[in-house]
């Protein structure tokens, strides 16, 4: 931790599950930060596949300055300048795009590129990264692909996402390779649609407390 407090990366650490969050306008993006940050989880990756992506981290970053809002499926250095400029504080892409990567590093903002292979990883350390997003973490072998690809590769830090759940989570995030987990059981694409911020509230909190059990009994 620096004498300016946690980096991005160290809060991410310290959440464990970082929410992957599909919203269409900024109420809606609002209305899933205030539920997350409600129920014990101040992070929100918001992905950039709606048009009213960019608006959401705006307004999330603008009237909840608390909450740690990143910008997902970044795929293009424009796109990386975009979310930044909305107030993105991190960025999470699908997979390994050196570009995409050198833009995040030119302006500052830890990014998480998808990997699926040894070669993806060796790409990722080549462009001197030191946590990558493990995708699709269900596709690729689950937690066994992560203790797989840590042999070769120690101390590089995975964000697994893809297919996990609160059935799995603690499988992901009891091995030490793991920074966080992403996921979106607890913002149900329903649930947004909805409006029903007191259910995502609810399966965060309990996301929460699953997470903390492993502190709990390491400690």
């Amino acid at each position: 931790m620096s004498a300016d407090g946690p980096t991005v990366l160290e809060q991410i650490q310290r959440a464990r599950v970082v929410p992957v969050v599909v919203v269409d306008d900024a109420n809606e993006g609002l209305g899933v930060a205030a539920s997350l940050r409600d129920g014990g989880l101040p992070v929100a990756e918001v992905t950039f596949r709606t048009a009213g992506a960019a608006a959401a981290i705006e307004a999330i970053a603008r009237e909840l300055p608390d909450v740690l809002v990143g910008a997902g499926t970044v795929v293009t250095p424009a796109q990386v300048d975009e979310a930044v400029e909305a107030g993105a504080r991190f960025l999470v892409s699908p997979g390994l795009s050196a570009p995409v990567v050198r833009r995040a590093q030119e302006i500052g903002v830890p990014i998480l590129p998808g990997v699926a292979t040894p070669s993806d990883i060796i790409a990722a350390l080549d462009l001197g990264l030191s946590a990558v997003k493990l995708f699709p973490a269900n596709v690729v072998g689950g937690p066994g692909a992560v203790t797989a690809f840590s042999a070769p590769f120690p101390g590089l830090r995975f964000v697994p996402t893809g297919g996990v759940s609160a059935a799995n989570l603690l499988d992901y995030l009891a091995l030490p390779a793991v920074l966080a987990a992403g996921g979106s059981w607890m913002v149900d694409r329903a649930l947004v649609r909805a409006g029903d911020w007191a259910e995502i509230t609810r399966r965060t909190r309990e996301a929460v407390e699953l997470a903390a059990t492993l502190t709990t009994e390491g400690a």
